[in-house]
């Protein structure tokens, strides 16, 4: 005999409170074996085996007969809760399992709103809405000049010249490309069923390229690269560098050899 039952809607509850997870199996079951497991995105872990407690739980978790109850909730103990049950009494083994979903609620702490300080008109940018707490994950709103921003722009007169989309999983709001109009202070929103905080405003402004000023960036270097180029070339062809500078010495032959033996004396002293 197998028999699967699985909990219609997930158990909610705040952090800190307590909660109790229904373990059904059939009345013909004389002897049962129970065990708990917890699985989440994160872990597995076995909570009740071979009818104890394992360590992780011995101070928290309470099992009884058709249910186990969980003290002290934090936001890692949500998952799925699974109750499984063997039993042999009818001669051939039967098992039976009951799934619960459970979801922690945690309410969101004040988001982070990451804003660039300036961008390009033209170009793409992104902002984002950090918020690491909420349980379960926080909707995200942004806002313009205190003003709520649709995620169609079109469907508000305030943003019909704006070009942007808002990711409805992560909250990033993406202009596409960014415009004069684009220019504001923004901030971002993070709400649950426990409550909602706003980001500090962050001012964002556009500006345009200047194309005349690059232009004339690039000629003055280019003439400096010019004027260095000639400046090497001149000291090379005056030999100020690539050559060491020598003097020049004039040597001369006399016309005839002389030695000892052919001196002759051309002119005299007068006492």
């Amino acid at each position: 005999m197998c028999a699967a039952v699985f909990g219609d809607n997930p158990i909610r509850a705040k952090e800190g409170e307590s909660v109790e997870f229904p373990c059904d199996y059939p009345s013909s079951f004389q002897n049962p074996r129970i065990e708990w497991k917890f699985t989440s995105s994160q872990e597995a872990s076995l909570i009740y085996f071979d009818g104890k407690t394992t360590v992780n739980y011995q101070d928290r978790a309470q099992p009884y007969p058709r249910g186990l109850r969980l003290n002290g909730l934090t936001r890692k103990d949500s998952g799925e809760y699974t109750c499984e049950v063997t039993d042999t009494s009818s001669g051939k083994p039967s098992y039976a399992e009951k799934k619960t979903q459970l979801v922690v609620l945690v309410p969101p702490s004040t988001p982070v709103a990451h804003v660039p300080k300036s961008v390009t008109i033209g170009s793409p940018t992104t902002l984002h809405c950090a918020e690491s707490d909420a349980s379960p994950r926080p909707i995200i709103n942004w806002y313009k000049n205190k003003v709520l921003m649709p995620e169609d722009p079109k469907t508000s007169p305030s943003f019909l010249n704006s070009t942007y989309t808002i990711d409805p999983t992560t909250g990033d709001l993406t202009f596409n490309p960014v415009t004069q109009a684009d220019a504001g202070d923004y901030y971002c929103e993070a709400s649950n069923e426990l409550g909602r905080l706003t980001s500090v405003p962050v001012t964002m402004e556009t500006y345009e390229k200047n194309v005349g000023g690059i232009v004339a960036a690039v000629i003055i270097v280019l003439l400096l690269v010019g004027l260095i180029a000639f400046g090497v070339w001149f000291a090379y062809s005056r030999g100020y560098i690539g050559s060491e500078y020598s003097k020049k010495v004039i040597y001369s032959q006399p016309s005839e050899t002389r030695s000892d033996k052919n001196f002759q004396q051309t002119s005299s002293f007068v006492v």
